[in-house]
Protein backbone atom coordinates (compact mmCIF):
# COMPACT_ATOMS: atom_id res chain seq x y z
CA UNK A 1 0.00 0.00 0.00
CA UNK A 2 1.35 3.34 -1.08
CA UNK A 3 0.96 5.96 1.41
CA UNK A 4 -0.37 9.39 -0.19
CA UNK A 5 1.77 12.42 -0.09
CA UNK A 6 -0.16 15.76 1.20
CA UNK A 7 0.82 18.91 0.64
CA UNK A 8 0.50 21.77 3.37
CA UNK A 9 1.29 25.05 3.77
CA UNK A 10 0.34 28.43 5.32
CA UNK A 11 1.54 32.23 6.01
CA UNK A 12 1.93 33.55 9.52
CA UNK A 13 -1.37 33.77 10.23
CA UNK A 14 -2.22 30.01 9.53
CA UNK A 15 1.46 29.02 10.89
CA UNK A 16 0.36 27.68 14.36
CA UNK A 17 -2.92 25.41 13.10
CA UNK A 18 -0.92 24.05 10.68
CA UNK A 19 1.68 23.06 13.12
CA UNK A 20 -0.86 21.29 14.44
CA UNK A 21 -2.81 19.89 11.36
CA UNK A 22 0.43 18.60 10.35
CA UNK A 23 0.98 16.17 12.92
CA UNK A 24 -2.54 15.36 12.35
CA UNK A 25 -2.23 14.35 9.16
CA UNK A 26 1.20 12.35 10.25
CA UNK A 27 -1.08 10.27 12.42
CA UNK A 28 -3.71 9.48 10.32
CA UNK A 29 -0.82 7.68 7.74
CA UNK A 30 -0.20 10.54 5.64
CA UNK A 31 3.16 11.80 3.71
CA UNK A 32 2.77 15.52 4.90
CA UNK A 33 5.47 17.55 2.74
CA UNK A 34 5.42 21.42 4.28
CA UNK A 35 5.87 24.19 2.41
CA UNK A 36 6.51 26.83 4.81
CA UNK A 37 6.19 29.19 6.49
CA UNK A 38 8.40 28.04 9.44
CA UNK A 39 7.38 30.98 11.61
CA UNK A 40 5.00 33.21 13.03
CA UNK A 41 6.60 35.75 11.08
CA UNK A 42 4.41 38.25 8.82
CA UNK A 43 4.81 36.56 5.39
CA UNK A 44 2.70 36.84 1.88
CA UNK A 45 0.48 34.19 1.47
CA UNK A 46 0.87 33.88 -2.28
CA UNK A 47 4.72 32.76 -1.42
CA UNK A 48 2.87 29.83 0.10
CA UNK A 49 -0.03 29.03 -2.04
CA UNK A 50 1.44 28.87 -5.48
CA UNK A 51 4.22 26.23 -5.08
CA UNK A 52 1.04 24.15 -3.52
CA UNK A 53 -1.14 24.61 -6.26
CA UNK A 54 1.53 24.30 -8.95
CA UNK A 55 1.97 20.72 -7.69
CA UNK A 56 -1.71 20.08 -7.59
CA UNK A 57 -2.22 21.69 -11.07
CA UNK A 58 0.23 19.49 -12.63
CA UNK A 59 -0.59 16.26 -10.83
CA UNK A 60 2.47 15.63 -8.48
CA UNK A 61 0.25 15.17 -5.60
CA UNK A 62 -3.43 14.66 -5.35
CA UNK A 63 -4.14 17.12 -2.25
CA UNK A 64 -3.44 19.77 -0.58
CA UNK A 65 -3.76 22.23 2.65
CA UNK A 66 -3.49 26.04 2.75
CA UNK A 67 -3.94 28.10 5.76
CA UNK A 68 -4.03 31.94 6.26
CA UNK A 69 -6.33 34.46 8.26
CA UNK A 70 -9.34 33.89 6.31
CA UNK A 71 -8.60 31.88 3.73
CA UNK A 72 -9.72 33.70 1.26
CA UNK A 73 -6.38 34.80 -0.32
CA UNK A 74 -4.95 31.64 0.12
CA UNK A 75 -8.27 30.50 -2.10
CA UNK A 76 -7.93 32.94 -4.82
CA UNK A 77 -4.46 31.90 -5.36
CA UNK A 78 -4.65 28.81 -5.54
CA UNK A 79 -7.83 28.74 -7.69
CA UNK A 80 -5.73 30.72 -10.40
CA UNK A 81 -4.49 27.32 -11.33
CA UNK A 82 -5.65 25.00 -14.02
CA UNK A 83 -7.43 22.02 -12.24
CA UNK A 84 -7.19 23.06 -8.92
CA UNK A 85 -10.16 23.26 -7.34
CA UNK A 86 -9.17 25.18 -3.77
CA UNK A 87 -12.00 25.16 -1.58
CA UNK A 88 -12.65 27.55 1.78
CA UNK A 89 -14.35 24.95 4.42
CA UNK A 90 -14.93 26.45 7.74
CA UNK A 91 -17.13 23.54 9.28
CA UNK A 92 -17.22 19.84 8.73
CA UNK A 93 -20.36 20.28 6.63
CA UNK A 94 -18.66 22.89 4.21
CA UNK A 95 -15.68 20.80 3.79
CA UNK A 96 -17.91 17.27 2.90
CA UNK A 97 -19.76 19.25 0.17
CA UNK A 98 -16.56 20.41 -1.08
CA UNK A 99 -15.16 16.90 -1.66
CA UNK A 100 -18.70 15.42 -2.61
CA UNK A 101 -20.08 17.66 -5.20
CA UNK A 102 -16.81 19.67 -5.85
CA UNK A 103 -14.22 17.40 -5.98
CA UNK A 104 -11.82 19.91 -3.82
CA UNK A 105 -8.42 18.94 -4.02
CA UNK A 106 -7.31 21.56 -2.15
CA UNK A 107 -8.76 22.49 1.17
CA UNK A 108 -8.42 25.83 2.73
CA UNK A 109 -8.68 26.92 6.68
CA UNK A 110 -9.47 30.54 7.95
CA UNK A 111 -7.19 29.86 10.53
CA UNK A 112 -7.63 32.94 12.23
CA UNK A 113 -11.41 31.46 12.95
CA UNK A 114 -10.36 27.96 14.12
CA UNK A 115 -9.65 26.07 17.17
CA UNK A 116 -7.36 23.08 16.32
CA UNK A 117 -10.23 21.00 17.84
CA UNK A 118 -12.39 22.66 14.70
CA UNK A 119 -9.38 22.46 12.45
CA UNK A 120 -8.33 18.61 12.94
CA UNK A 121 -12.65 17.72 12.42
CA UNK A 122 -12.84 19.87 9.12
CA UNK A 123 -9.62 18.57 7.88
CA UNK A 124 -10.77 14.90 8.38
CA UNK A 125 -13.88 15.02 7.28
CA UNK A 126 -12.41 17.12 3.98
CA UNK A 127 -10.32 13.56 3.74
CA UNK A 128 -12.52 10.81 4.41
CA UNK A 129 -15.25 12.15 2.10
CA UNK A 130 -15.31 10.78 -1.71
CA UNK A 131 -16.29 13.16 -4.72
CA UNK A 132 -19.51 11.35 -6.08
CA UNK A 133 -19.26 11.86 -9.61
CA UNK A 134 -22.29 11.48 -11.48
CA UNK A 135 -24.17 14.96 -12.36
CA UNK A 136 -21.39 16.68 -10.18
CA UNK A 137 -18.46 15.41 -12.66
CA UNK A 138 -19.89 17.08 -14.85
CA UNK A 139 -20.29 20.30 -13.34
CA UNK A 140 -16.90 20.28 -12.37
CA UNK A 141 -15.78 19.60 -16.02
CA UNK A 142 -17.08 22.69 -16.64
CA UNK A 143 -15.26 24.67 -14.49
CA UNK A 144 -11.77 24.98 -16.75
CA UNK A 145 -11.55 27.76 -19.03
CA UNK A 146 -12.01 25.74 -22.80
CA UNK A 147 -8.68 26.36 -24.71
CA UNK A 148 -9.63 29.63 -26.54
CA UNK A 149 -7.23 27.80 -29.76
CA UNK A 150 -9.23 25.83 -31.91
Amino acid sequence: MTTERILIASDHAGFELKEKLEHALEDLGFDVQDLGTNTADSTDYADYAHPLAQKVSTGEVERGVLLCGTGLGMSYTANRYPRVRAAVAWNPDIAKLARQHNDSNVLVLPARFLSEEQGVEILKAWLETPFEGGRHARRVDKIEIPDSNP
